[in-house]
């Protein structure tokens, strides 16, 4: 039976350990709060990041790092600001078999690395995939049918890891373009809080629309600057995500959007959260990303000035407006 070990008792690392449990794998949880570790063994519920849901009881907390590298494949769920420590943690207990799966999304604020190249810099030996797309930890812990897409450099071994780890209520595509995968994620983000921003000011749902449509244009140029494929935007890492994550209360970025649309401070929002709102990192690092690739994102140039406080909402959404026209292609 292939071993599975998860890094990351945050909501979503605990539905991922919930949906393939249940699909017949015994799980490996690791969590870095003790507190998480004992609410899953003794009640079968993460009452920290994921209340209400009642866990597999094939699902094992741990908080040993090392015991939790013993594993066949090992799904990756830090934040990814922390991401780098936590693979230096791994890194003297891991065979160098052992799969290596991303599930967290973003950009290294102090490098403007992508995960993927973070890890082959600390784990080059290891295989690597990506896992990512249009998802809500809740949903998909309540077994409530979803996909994903599963991204490695060669395709034939993300077609084998995909039947390794898919199931009934969580369909994996298969892909073999890895930079594509992890933009679409990490970008989805940024625009998502710049669709709060829209819906907490009232601009209206054809405001949004026109946001969501040049977000997409953003994420394909950065997507094409850096050597990815177009066609990887078009599915559930890239337009799927980005209308999951922009149009619903329930995601971290939208909604923190909101709340500043609606005159409240970022230090303010972040106070009341006891979870990583990932786009608030990626909107800084995208910035950077963006001008060593010589790629224009005003959007996302827009939401980090706003998150900086550089210059208020209101200046922000008249500068945007008075932008050049261009073709939808420029």
């Amino acid at each position: 039976m292939t071993s599975i070990s998860i890094i990351g008792g945050g909501a979503w690392g605990t539905a991922l350990a919930q949906v393939f449990a249940t699909a017949g794998h015994a799980i490996t949880l690791w969590a870095l709060e003790d507190d998480v570790v004992s609410s899953i063994n003794a009640s079968h519920e993460n009452k920290l990041f994921l209340a209400g849901v009642a866990l597999d009881d094939k699902i094992t907390a741990i908080s040993d790092i090392e015991k939790a590298a013993k594993a066949d494949i090992l799904l990756l769920v830090p934040p990814a600001q922390y991401l780098r420590g936590t693979l230096q943690k791994l890194k003297p207990h891991l065979l160098p078999e052992t799969t290596l799966v991303l599930c967290a999304k973003g950009v290294e604020i102090d490098t403007g690395m992508m995960l993927s190249q973070i890890t082959q810099e600390v784990l080059p030996k290891n295989p690597l995939a990506v896992l990512t797309g249009p998802t809500f930890a809740i949903e998909i812990a309540k077994g409530l049918p979803s996909a994903l897409t599963l991204a490695m450099k060669d395709l034939e071994s993300a077609e084998k890891l995909a039947e390794i780890l898919n199931n009934r209520t969580l369909r994996l595509y298969p892909s073999d373009d890895i930079i594509g995968a992890q933009i679409g994620g990490a970008v989805k983000n940024v625009i998502a809080i710049a669709c709060g921003i829209i819906e907490g000011k009232k601009l209206g749902d054809s405001a949004r629309a026109a946001l969501i449509t040049r977000g997409l244009a953003e994420i394909a140029r950065l997507a094409k600057a850096l050597g990815a494929k177009k066609e990887t935007l078009m599915g559930m890492c890239g337009v799927g995500d980005l209308l999951l994550t922009c149009s619903s209360m329930q995601s971290r970025n939208f909604s923190l959007g909101v709340a500043l649309g609606q005159g409240k401070t970022l230090p303010e929002i972040l106070a009341t959260r006891n979870s990583v709102t990932e786009g608030v990192y990626t909107a800084k690092a995208l910035d950077t990303m963006a001008r060593n690739n010589a790629v224009d994102m005003p959007i996302s140039s827009a939401v980090h000035k706003c998150l900086s406080e550089t210059v208020n909402i209101e200046e922000l959404i008249g500068q945007m407006l008075d932008r050049p026209l261009k073709s939808e292609r420029a």
